[in-house]
C-alpha cells in the first residue's frame, strides 16, 4: 500500500537518547506519540516518555507509582511460571497486568516546527492517585476559549480510562479526575462547540461482545459526558479489521468535521485514516477512507520497540488551511513529523463507506 505523507527527511525528530530519564535508577525506552498545540508563538510537544530500569539477565523489572506518589520496583524472574512476557508491552503476573514501562507526559517546544528542546521551567506531567500508578499516556489537546483541554490515558491495575486536566499557561492545572472510567482511552475532544455543547471522540473496548470501536458523546461542560453513540467500527479484511481509535481534535472544514484516526489488523500493523462528520450533526459520519492514508514504511517505522506502527494524536493545521503538520510516534519509539493536503485526503474519502 501507499500512501500520501510527506515525512519530514529530518525524521526520526525525537529518539529515546534525546530526553535525560526523570528519575535516577531508571531510563528512556520509548518516546511515543505526542499531544500538540501552539502556546506563546511556538509549537508544543506533549511526549509520553516511557521509561524502566535498565533490564538485567534473567529478570524482567518494571516501576509503578504508588498511590502516595513514590516509584516502586518489580522484579519478576524470567522463568518464573506463573509470568506470561510474551507482548513487549504488557506482562502478565499470577493473572495480573503490568505495563512493562511507566509512561509520564513532557513538554517541549520549537520554533520552526522540526527543532525541539525542553524549556526548563516546564512541569514533568506525571501520574498521581490510585487511578495512574501505572503512568499516564497518550495526550490530547483542544484549545477551547482560552482554555487548553488536556485528555490522556490514567492506568492503574484498576484499569484504562480518561482523565483531564485544564491549563491556561502549562504551569498551573486544574484537574478534573477521570472523566470516562475504564476501559475507555483515545478521547478527542472537538475545539468549539456544536449547538452549546462540547462533544469528545472516545474508545470504550469489549472484549467479548463489540469490539475496540470509535464513539463519541457531548456535554455541558466537557466533564460529565451522555449521549454515548458508536460511529465508526472495525472493518474485516481491511487495514482497520482489529482496532480503530481516534487521533487529535477533529478539524473544522467546510465540507464536514475531519478526523485522522488510526486503525490496527490482526497483524497489529497501525495505520492512519480519514473519516468526515456532519457539521451541524458530528454523531453521524459521512465519508471514510477505503485505503489508509499513512502506513507504516520508513525504516524507523517497521522496527523499534513495537514495530510496524504509524499513530498520531496530535496535528497542526497550517495558515493556508490545507495543510496539516501531524506528529506521530514510530514503532512505539520515536516522535516523528509529516505533511498531508486536506485536499488530498478528501479525495481518498468514500461517501458510501461501510
Amino acid at each position: 500500500m501507499k500512501d500520501i505523507a510527506k515525512r519530514f527527511e529530518q525524521n526520526p525528530l525525537l529518539s529515546p537518547k534525546d530526553l535525560p530519564a526523570s528519575t535516577e535508577g531508571l531510563q528512556v525506552t520509548c518516546l511515543l506519540n505526542p499531544g500538540v498545540f501552539q502556546y506563546n508563538g511556538k509549537t508544543w510537544l506533549l511526549v509520553r516518555v516511557a521509561e524502566r530500569p535498565e533490564q538485567k539477565e534473567g529478570v524482567i523489572s518494571f516501576p509503578v507509582l504508588t498511590d502516595k506518589g513514590t516509584t516502586e520496583i518489580i522484579e519478576i524472574a524470567k522463568d518464573d511460571s506463573e509470568l506470561d512476557a510474551s507482548d513487549a508491552r504488557i506482562i502478565n503476573y499470577k493473572g495480573v497486568d503490568y505495563l512493562t514501562t511507566l509512561s509520564h507526559l513532557r513538554l517541549l517546544c520549537s520554533e520552526d516546527g522540526i527543532n525541539f528542546h525542553e524549556p526548563a521551567d516546564y512541569p514533568l506531567l506525571i501520574g498521581e492517585g490510585m487511578l495512574e500508578t501505572f503512568g499516564i499516556e497518550d495526550s490530547r489537546v483542544a484549545l477551547i476559549d482560552g482554555k487548553y483541554y488536556l485528555s490522556f490515558t490514567s492506568v492503574s491495575d484498576n484499569g484504562v480510562g480518561v482523565g483531564l486536566r485544564t491549563t491556561t499557561d502549562w504551569k498551573n492545572f486544574e484537574k478534573h479526575g477521570m472523566i470516562m472510567p475504564p476501559h475507555n482511552k483515545d478521547c478527542a475532544i472537538f475545539e468549539e462547540k456544536v449547538n452549546g455543547m462540547y462533544y469528545a471522540l472516545h474508545r470504550p473496548s469489549s472484549v467479548e461482545i463489540g469490539g475496540n470501536y470509535i464513539w463519541i458523546a457531548s456535554s455541558p461542560d466537557a466533564i460529565h459526558w451522555g449521549n454515548h453513540k458508536c460511529i465508526i467500527k472495525t472493518r474485516k479484511g481491511l487495514w482497520d479489521s482489529k482496532r480503530v481509535g481516534a487521533g487529535a481534535a477533529p478539524i473544522k472544514t467546510e465540507n464536514g468535521w475531519l478526523e485522522i484516526y488510526h486503525g490496527a489488523n490482526e497483524s497489529h500493523q497501525y495505520c492512519l485514516g480519514a473519516f468526515l462528520m456532519d457539521l451541524e450533526d458530528p454523531t453521524k459520519v459521512i465519508a471514510r477512507t477505503q485505503e489508509p492514508i499513512m502506513v507504516p514504511t520508513a525504516d524507523y517505522e517497521l522496527s523499534g520497540f513495537f514495530g510496524n506502527v504509524v499513530f498520531t494524536n496530535g496535528h497542526i493545521v497550517e495558515p493556508d488551511g490545507d495543510t496539516i503538520t501531524i506528529y506521530y510516534g514510530a514503532s512505539d519509539e520515536f516522535v516523528c513529523g509529516a505533511k498531508f493536503s486536506i485536499k488530498d485526503i478528501y479525495s481518498l474519502l468514500k461517501f458510501d463507506h461501510v
